[in-house]
């Protein structure tokens, strides 16, 4: 039989000989059937590859632009602790918030290794493992230092991907999805019929947001500054776009739209740039969704300005939404049960080797990508 390190190819050989034995006389099962379906060699001779002690990985030791991220090649592979498991990375996300770890807006301590999601396979599996994850399993998780070929990652925080699930796409869904999918259920749910504002549409989060605002049967107002842009985040599910550097009448066009009531909640991941305009556009009782600072963080105001409107600001997290596993699980499942059920569209803007990780950081602060950028080890 096949090792526990391949538990999704043992469930395949299970599966077939129950279906023929079912269709076959216990002489045939007994002498044909079994060898068959269960062959001693050269299968039970397998062993996996050894781990090598180092690995490639990008380290940061100070703060800085993307002059400081630094492709070594002898990093020492981490060993997984208790709680902890150790996946060989095969694609990696780069997220926005990987530039506010780099640039020092989020302090960390140093030297560190970026990155907070990847899609692997499970090599190894330290003490008090207390979730379904076996060695061999395909998984994705949420954690840090995945800027690497080898991560120790916790347990908690990786969720094994369904077998039908094409190579790459967790990665790519993991974190934008995830944060796509709590906005819109926890910091405001949306409701069918609502008018919603989505800047930076055609990004990474904006697609998701798009997609998933479209299911529910709201009306999705997306803001990009290139026609290109704004007819992918139409292609999305956008309902209409406008072009925050060519119209001149922001505040305008949105009333326009929704006909001078304005949106029930802005999902902003730009910062300073719109944050005024965003509280000019709500409805009374709208939610100002501020979840990234793209533009630079807003600076400090006075809150009674909420007051007129009785207007809610919320600066969520990700990790916030699923601290636990209970929560961590559910949505996972719901994520990839969207995508399965090809409700959803996964962009994918391009894969790029780990070495070029500066090209990566440069393309994701220019704004030059749509979609979702990944690394390959």
């Amino acid at each position: 039989m096949l090792p526990r390190t391949f538990p999704h190819l043992r469930q395949l050989q299970h599966q077939a000989y129950t279906k023929l034995r079912a269709q076959a006389p216990s002489r045939i099962q007994t002498q044909f059937l079994r060898p068959l379906i269960y062959p001693t060699f050269p299968i039970r001779t397998f062993i996996m590859p050894p781990l090598p002690k180092v690995m490639k990985g990008v380290l940061i030791e100070k703060t800085g632009g993307v002059e400081v991220l630094q492709y070594k090649t002898d990093l020492p592979v981490p060993s997984p602790k208790e709680g902890e498991i150790l996946v060989r990375n095969e694609f990696i996300g780069v997220n926005y918030i990987d530039t506010y770890f780099r640039t020092g807006l989020y302090p960390a301590p140093k030297p560190e290794i970026l990155g907070r999601e990847a899609e692997g396979t499970v090599i190894s599996i330290g003490s008090g493992n207390k979730y379904n994850i076996q060695e061999g399993s395909r998984v994705v998780w949420l954690g840090t230092s995945a800027y690497a070929e080898y991560s120790a990652v916790s347990a908690e925080k990786a969720y094994v991907l369904p077998e039908e699930l094409p190579a790459g796409i967790g990665a790519a869904a993991l974190l934008q999805g995830l944060t796509a999918l709590t906005l819109i259920r926890e910091s405001h749910p949306v409701q069918a019929g609502d008018f919603i504002l989505v800047h930076a549409a055609a990004g990474g989060v904006g697609l998701w947001l798009c997609q998933l605002l479209k299911a529910l049967g709201a009306h999705t107002i997306g803001t990009s500054s290139t026609q290109a842009k704004m007819d992918e985040a139409t292609a999305n599910g956008a309902e209409f776009m406008v072009n925050y550097k060519t119209e001149t009448d922001f505040v305008g066009k949105i009333k326009e739209i929704t006909k001078g009531e304005g949106v029930r909640a802005v999902f902003d991941s730009t910062g300073k740039d719109q944050f005024e305009n965003d509280l000019e556009v709500l409805a009374r009782k709208g939610s100002l969704v501020s979840f990234g600072n793209s533009s630079g963080a807003v600076p400090p105001f006075v809150i009674s300005r909420l007051a007129p409107k009785c207007l809610k600001l919320l600066r969520p997290q990700l990790f916030g939404y699923i601290s636990t596993r209970e929560e961590y699980e559910k949505y996972c499942g719901e994520l990839f049960d969207f995508i399965l059920k090809d409700k959803m569209n996964v962009k994918i803007h391009e894969t790029y080797p780990l070495a070029d990780i500066q090209r990566a950081h440069t393309d994701i602060e220019s704004r030059k990508t749509t979609g979702k950028l990944l690394l390959k080890p």
